[in-house]
């Protein structure tokens, strides 16, 4: 286990996530919504932290993303921003924040870094944000790319399911990921497509490649923390591993609790004043 101590930490910059492509060590990616858990994640050596718009899942009990705010994501990446010492924090464009006007999506992506001090934001789709990234670009605010299966657009889809297994969608995803290299993203999701497309991709990309249900032939892996740790139970997609049931764990713990209390044997005589 690598814990970096405030002695030891060295920044991680988009710059050194290149270099990690470059030389071929691969990048962890996890997310987090506050400041408790992004503290522990970030001492435990994780490379970016997302603030993704899962917030609107994981955290506010939504079933799609789309409901969260931009005052609501702001907020959650404030809090992780404070905790963070060492991980690059990648801020999620939330679902109307970006695909009015280009103008919008700067608009948007200059609060998300003054109000929470982020280091980046991600925004998903190809060509159709295309004006939006080289705006946001224009500011000097790093910009990450997300391709495959875009979870704000679920209701235009209709489904979950693996994408681009058609040539056609799988054409356009290659070529909206080198032109999203082209307007000067820094790094890409790709999300729920096939490993084969996935490896293609990251192949011919110089920048790097992080996927999510992509196979193992991409430059780093992202998941969301609350999946991997087993908080969420009922979301069990092929992709995910968990590394942790912490569902049983904590209810337990609180069960316990409750018995100590309604048996009064919490608190006992050391933990009294």
């Amino acid at each position: 286990m690598s814990i970096h101590k405030k002695q030891d930490v060295k920044k991680i910059t988009t710059h050194q996530l290149q270099e990690m492509k470059n030389r071929g060590e691969k990048i962890a990616m996890l997310t987090a919504y506050d400041y408790s858990m992004a503290k522990l994640i970030d001492a435990s050596g994780i490379d970016i932290i997302l603030v993704g718009d899962s917030a609107s899942n994981v955290m506010a009990g939504n079933e799609t993303t789309l409901p969260i705010t931009l005052d609501q994501m702001i907020y959650h990446a404030s809090s992780v921003v404070k905790a963070v010492q060492r991980a690059l924090v990648v801020v999620d464009l939330p679902f109307g924040s970006y695909q009015g006007s280009s103008g919008e999506a700067l608009r948007s992506s200059i609060r998300i870094m003054k109000e929470s001090g982020g280091h980046a934001v991600k925004l998903e789709g190809g060509s159709e944000v295309k004006d939006s990234v080289q705006r946001i670009l224009t500011a000097g605010i790093p910009v990450m790319g997300h391709l495959g299966l875009t979870p704000q657009s679920i209701y235009k889809f209709g489904t979950y399911s693996v994408r681009a297994k058609e040539e056609a969608e799988a054409n356009k995803l290659m070529e909206d990921a080198k032109l999203l290299q082209e307007c000067g993203c820094f790094a890409l999701v790709l999300e729920k497509i096939p490993a084969t497309l996935a490896k293609q991709v990251a192949g011919s990309l110089h920048i790097p490649v992080i996927g999510i249900g992509a196979g193992p032939d991409v430059d780093g892996q992202v998941l969301v923390m609350q999946d991997m740790l087993g908080i969420t139970q009922e979301f069990k997609p092929r992709f995910l591993r968990r590394y942790a049931d912490l569902a049983t764990i904590t209810t337990n713990a609180v069960s316990q609790y409750v018995d100590d209390v309604k048996n009064k044997s919490f608190p006992n005589k050391e933990e009294m004043y």
